[in-house]
């Protein structure tokens, strides 16, 4: 395997892990304040057909990654104002979410079906990126990559070393201890909620724009999922987010370079690889019940009664 080959894989494995890690760092987010949203991949969807209809429509892929986030965020304030403000049970709202969107964006993206549209170009860096590859992988990437990059990084610092983010670490630990001291949780949890909406509408975008540039019903084929499980996989750390992402694409990568070597496995077990490996990771993850309780979210999942 040549060096060019090597950095093509590489390419292809950060492309695949762009989304997932997008995606996930939202959830995270959600998840510190306290709330389980199940319906990243209603979002994501949502924000895959606004980005790609808009970037047709208008020819400016920036309008489109903004349109995907408000889409995110749309359907993340629909969950919010459902959970948090008329206390519906999180689990089954999320998955309402999901198939709310896989709908939606079905008959949003009807229309758009087979119309051609030009990927985000990456970014070229004169003589860097053409340094063998280590310039593919480093200097020669579309501008979302390295956005990701920062948010979690971002996110990282804010949840770790701002006043703010501890706050959202307070709701999510002990919402009534939080109230007592004087916050609106409510408030907070929302904003969250949003954020992760925001997330999850860009990870969408990135598929229909970036990943695969065009507009198919149910393209992200499992993806909302994965990121949930990322979160698991993490232990809420957003860095650990990150390089979870990378090895989830590398698997995904992986197979389909299997595939096309013409290896004597039928192209559906390989297809199966992402998605048994997140089994196989939650599988061995959870038999560590103690590690799993010391760091999530005491009070996830669980419904906030502002006058209790």
């Amino acid at each position: 395997m040549d060096v060019e080959t090597l950095g093509a894989i590489g390419g292809a494995m950060s492309r695949a892990a762009t989304p997932l890690a997008l995606a996930a760092v939202g959830e995270l987010v959600t998840e510190k304040a306290g709330v389980l949203n199940l319906g990243v991949e209603g979002m994501m969807l949502a924000g895959a057909v606004a980005a790609f209809a808009v970037t047709v429509a208008t020819g400016n892929p920036l309008l489109g990654i903004l349109a995907a986030m408000a889409a995110g965020m749309l359907l993340a304030l629909l969950f919010g104002v459902l959970t948090l403000s008329l206390m519906a049970n999180q689990v089954a709202t999320g998955l309402a979410l999901t198939i709310f969107g896989i709908g939606l964006s079905a008959f949003v993206g009807r229309d758009f079906v087979g119309t051609p549209l030009t990927a985000l170009a990456p970014i070229h860096l004169p003589v860097l990126s053409d340094i063998p590859l280590i310039g593919p992988l480093i200097f020669g990437q579309d501008p979302l990559v390295y956005v990701t990059f920062v948010l979690v990084g971002g996110v990282s610092w804010f949840l770790t070393r701002s006043r703010a983010g501890l706050i959202v670490r307070a709701v999510g630990e002990n919402h009534d201890a939080a109230h007592a001291l004087g916050y609106d949780v409510i408030a907070i949890r929302y904003r969250a909620v949003l954020f992760g909406g925001a997330m999850g509408g860009l990870a969408g975008a990135y598929l229909s724009l970036v990943y695969t540039p065009m507009w198919v019903e149910n393209m992200t084929a499992g993806r909302g999922w994965i990121a949930l499980a990322l979160v698991v996989f993490a232990t809420w750390k957003p860095w650990r987010v990150l390089v979870g992402a990378y090895l989830f694409g590398g698997v995904t990568i992986v197979q389909l370079h299997i595939q096309g070597m013409g290896g004597a496995i039928p192209s559906q077990l390989l297809s199966m690889l992402p998605y048994l490996a997140t089994i196989v990771v939650l599988v061995l993850i959870s038999r560590d019940a103690l590690r799993i309780r010391l760091n999530a979210p005491a009070c996830i999942g669980k419904v906030f009664h502002p006058e209790s």
